[in-house]
């Protein structure tokens, strides 16, 4: 990640920066991958091989369809290029084929729609404000921003290491949010509904975008207090962003309403039945209140307060995705999470439209919203942290605030993703990437806001320091104890809990910060 001199053009070094963690990618392809390699395989096999009215039915094997139409049509599209690598790993019934043809045609696929991802953050860093501009060239905003981007360690573990195709959506998300930056409004509604079609987690930051374009564009001016001007409100524009949402559903859904199959794309897009957490749980809220009623657990059977018998089978760290019951505290049902998550975005919503601040006001809510949505969702995947992460680096450039708790949760967020790559040869490899980001985003951080406070607190750097005795314990000390055996689950859970701590308290932190900017602008207008 050498750094090229000062007088090199912006172009250049850009390029250079992208060129280089291509490379990267490209040692990564021998490397352990998932399931999911599988997963994918296998949507390739369904989209090439059947009517399009038995994709969201196929269910030879157990990794179904389970995607928006628009990332169906992607891995239909991919076939017809994975035919002239192997003909067989588009063979429905070939399960958990993975022929060395397949192997590269797969890993180089997400490495080739990548290419999205990088025109995106070159788009992003002109949306930079250049106050901060250094002599120096590895001291710019822009410079810091397309290294935080590009090289981010999560990304690469989760897409070029476990395998999936996170870059070009995020790639999707940046540039609509590059676009909102650049007023170009219809262009970044455009692209956020087919955001949407490919992967409806984006769902988690869609109130952010329903507001702000509510707000900013349909609503033409405010007054001088900052309020809504009401009879500046463009019909014509509603209509225009309804339509862009019709439009984009249509060709979306339009198929699979003519065959009267929607009802079993939802059941799809949405299976309930998976259980509050994944088999790792995802460090948020629910896995704080798991290990709450663990302990609550154990405490009560070893003071002979709760009854063995009566004791929900299910375990909460088995290690299976199921629905249970929890010991203690009171289960929680889908219904609970929604009315907690929406509980937790209001606040910010409100705050974009009644003080909407510009693309930074957005930009926070919309951080927010991701944010809010992974701490208190249903099934939440550890990988959703990453929708919170990404957009948080284009704040963290910005003021030392923001960049303050954008290090704590990226370090912390990043650690959390180390449980997906749990073989021996991948330790060193996501060791040293998390180590190189990481020091890289401090250091540079510091660099840039050195004016001002320290980014962290004594209290931050006990707790991200932490992480050092953390994975010490659970990669090289747990393994060669006893309780490897018994307590196989405890690594998993450890990472999971003091991981969440880390999230919520940055969760809290933008949260305050947000509000206390809200508050504090409206009592200046007063």
């Amino acid at each position: 990640m050498a750094a090229p001199r000062a007088g090199t053009g912006c172009g250049h070094w850009f390029s250079i920066l992208a060129l280089g963690v291509t490379l990267l990618k490209c040692l990564l392809i021998p490397t352990y991958h998932s399931t999911d390699f599988e997963v994918h395989r296998n949507w390739l096999a369904i989209t090439h091989s059947l009517p399009i009215s038995q994709w969201y039915y196929e269910a030879t094997s157990e990794w179904t369809l389970d995607y928006p139409p628009f990332f169906a049509w992607f891995e239909y599209v991919l076939s017809h290029v994975a035919k002239y690598f192997d003909q067989e790993m588009l063979n429905i019934h070939n399960l958990n084929y993975c022929s060395s043809r397949t192997l590269l045609f797969q890993r180089f696929s997400v490495i080739v729609t990548d290419a999205l991802f990088v025109y995106a953050v070159h788009e992003c860093c002109k949306c930079i404000d250049g106050k901060k501009a250094s002599k120096e060239l590895t001291e710019k905003p822009k410079f810091i921003l397309s290294v935080l981007l590009l090289w981010n360690c999560g990304l690469l573990i989760v897409d070029h290491i476990h395998f999936q195709y996170n870059g070009f959506l995020f790639g999707l998300m940046l540039l609509s949010i590059a676009r909102l930056f650049q007023k170009r409004h219809m262009e970044g509604a455009v692209l956020f509904a087919i955001l949407l079609h490919f992967k409806h987690i984006y769902l988690y930051v869609a109130p952010a975008y329903g507001i702000y374009l509510l707000r900013s564009y349909c609503f033409t001016a405010s007054k001088p207090d900052g309020a809504v001007r009401w009879n500046s409100f463009s019909f014509i524009r509603l209509i225009s962003l309804a339509l862009i949402v019709f439009l984009v559903s249509a060709l979306s859904l339009g198929p699979f309403l003519v065959l009267n199959q929607l009802p079993q794309v939802f059941s799809r897009l949405f299976p309930f039945k998976r259980g509050l957490c994944h088999a790792y749980w995802a460090p948020n809220f629910w896995a704080l209140y798991n290990a709450l009623d663990k302990v609550l657990s154990v405490i009560g059977l070893e003071l002979k307060l709760l009854d063995p018998t009566e004791i929900p089978r299910a375990s909460m760290t088995s290690g299976l995705v199921q629905q249970f019951e929890h010991t203690v505290l009171p289960s929680v049902t889908p219904l609970t999470t929604l009315i907690c998550t929406m509980t937790a975005i209001l606040p910010s919503v409100f705050c974009l439209w009644f003080k909407p601040q510009g693309p930074r006001g957005f930009l926070r809510c919309l951080v927010l919203c991701a944010l809010s949505s992974f701490m208190f969702g249903w099934h939440v995947h550890e990988k959703a942290i990453l929708l919170a992460i990404l957009p948080m680096s284009i704040l963290s450039v910005d003021k030392a605030s923001d960049a303050s708790i954008f290090l704590v949760l990226t370090t912390t967020g990043h650690y959390s993703l180390f449980p997906l790559l749990f073989t021996a040869p991948e330790l060193p490899i996501k060791i040293f990437l998390m180590l190189l980001f990481t020091i890289y985003s401090i250091s540079s951080l510091k660099t840039l806001f050195r004016k001002e406070k320290p980014l962290f607190n004594w209290m931050e750097t006990f707790y991200l320091l932490g992480l050092v005795p953390m994975e010490v314990c659970c990669e090289f000390v747990f393994p060669f104890t006893s309780w490897k055996l018994t307590y196989p689950f405890i690594p998993l859970l450890l990472t999971s809990v003091y991981c969440a701590v880390g999230i919520t308290y940055a969760w809290f932190r933008l949260y305050v910060s947000v509000l206390t900017g809200c508050l504090v602008g409206k009592t200046k207008k007063q």
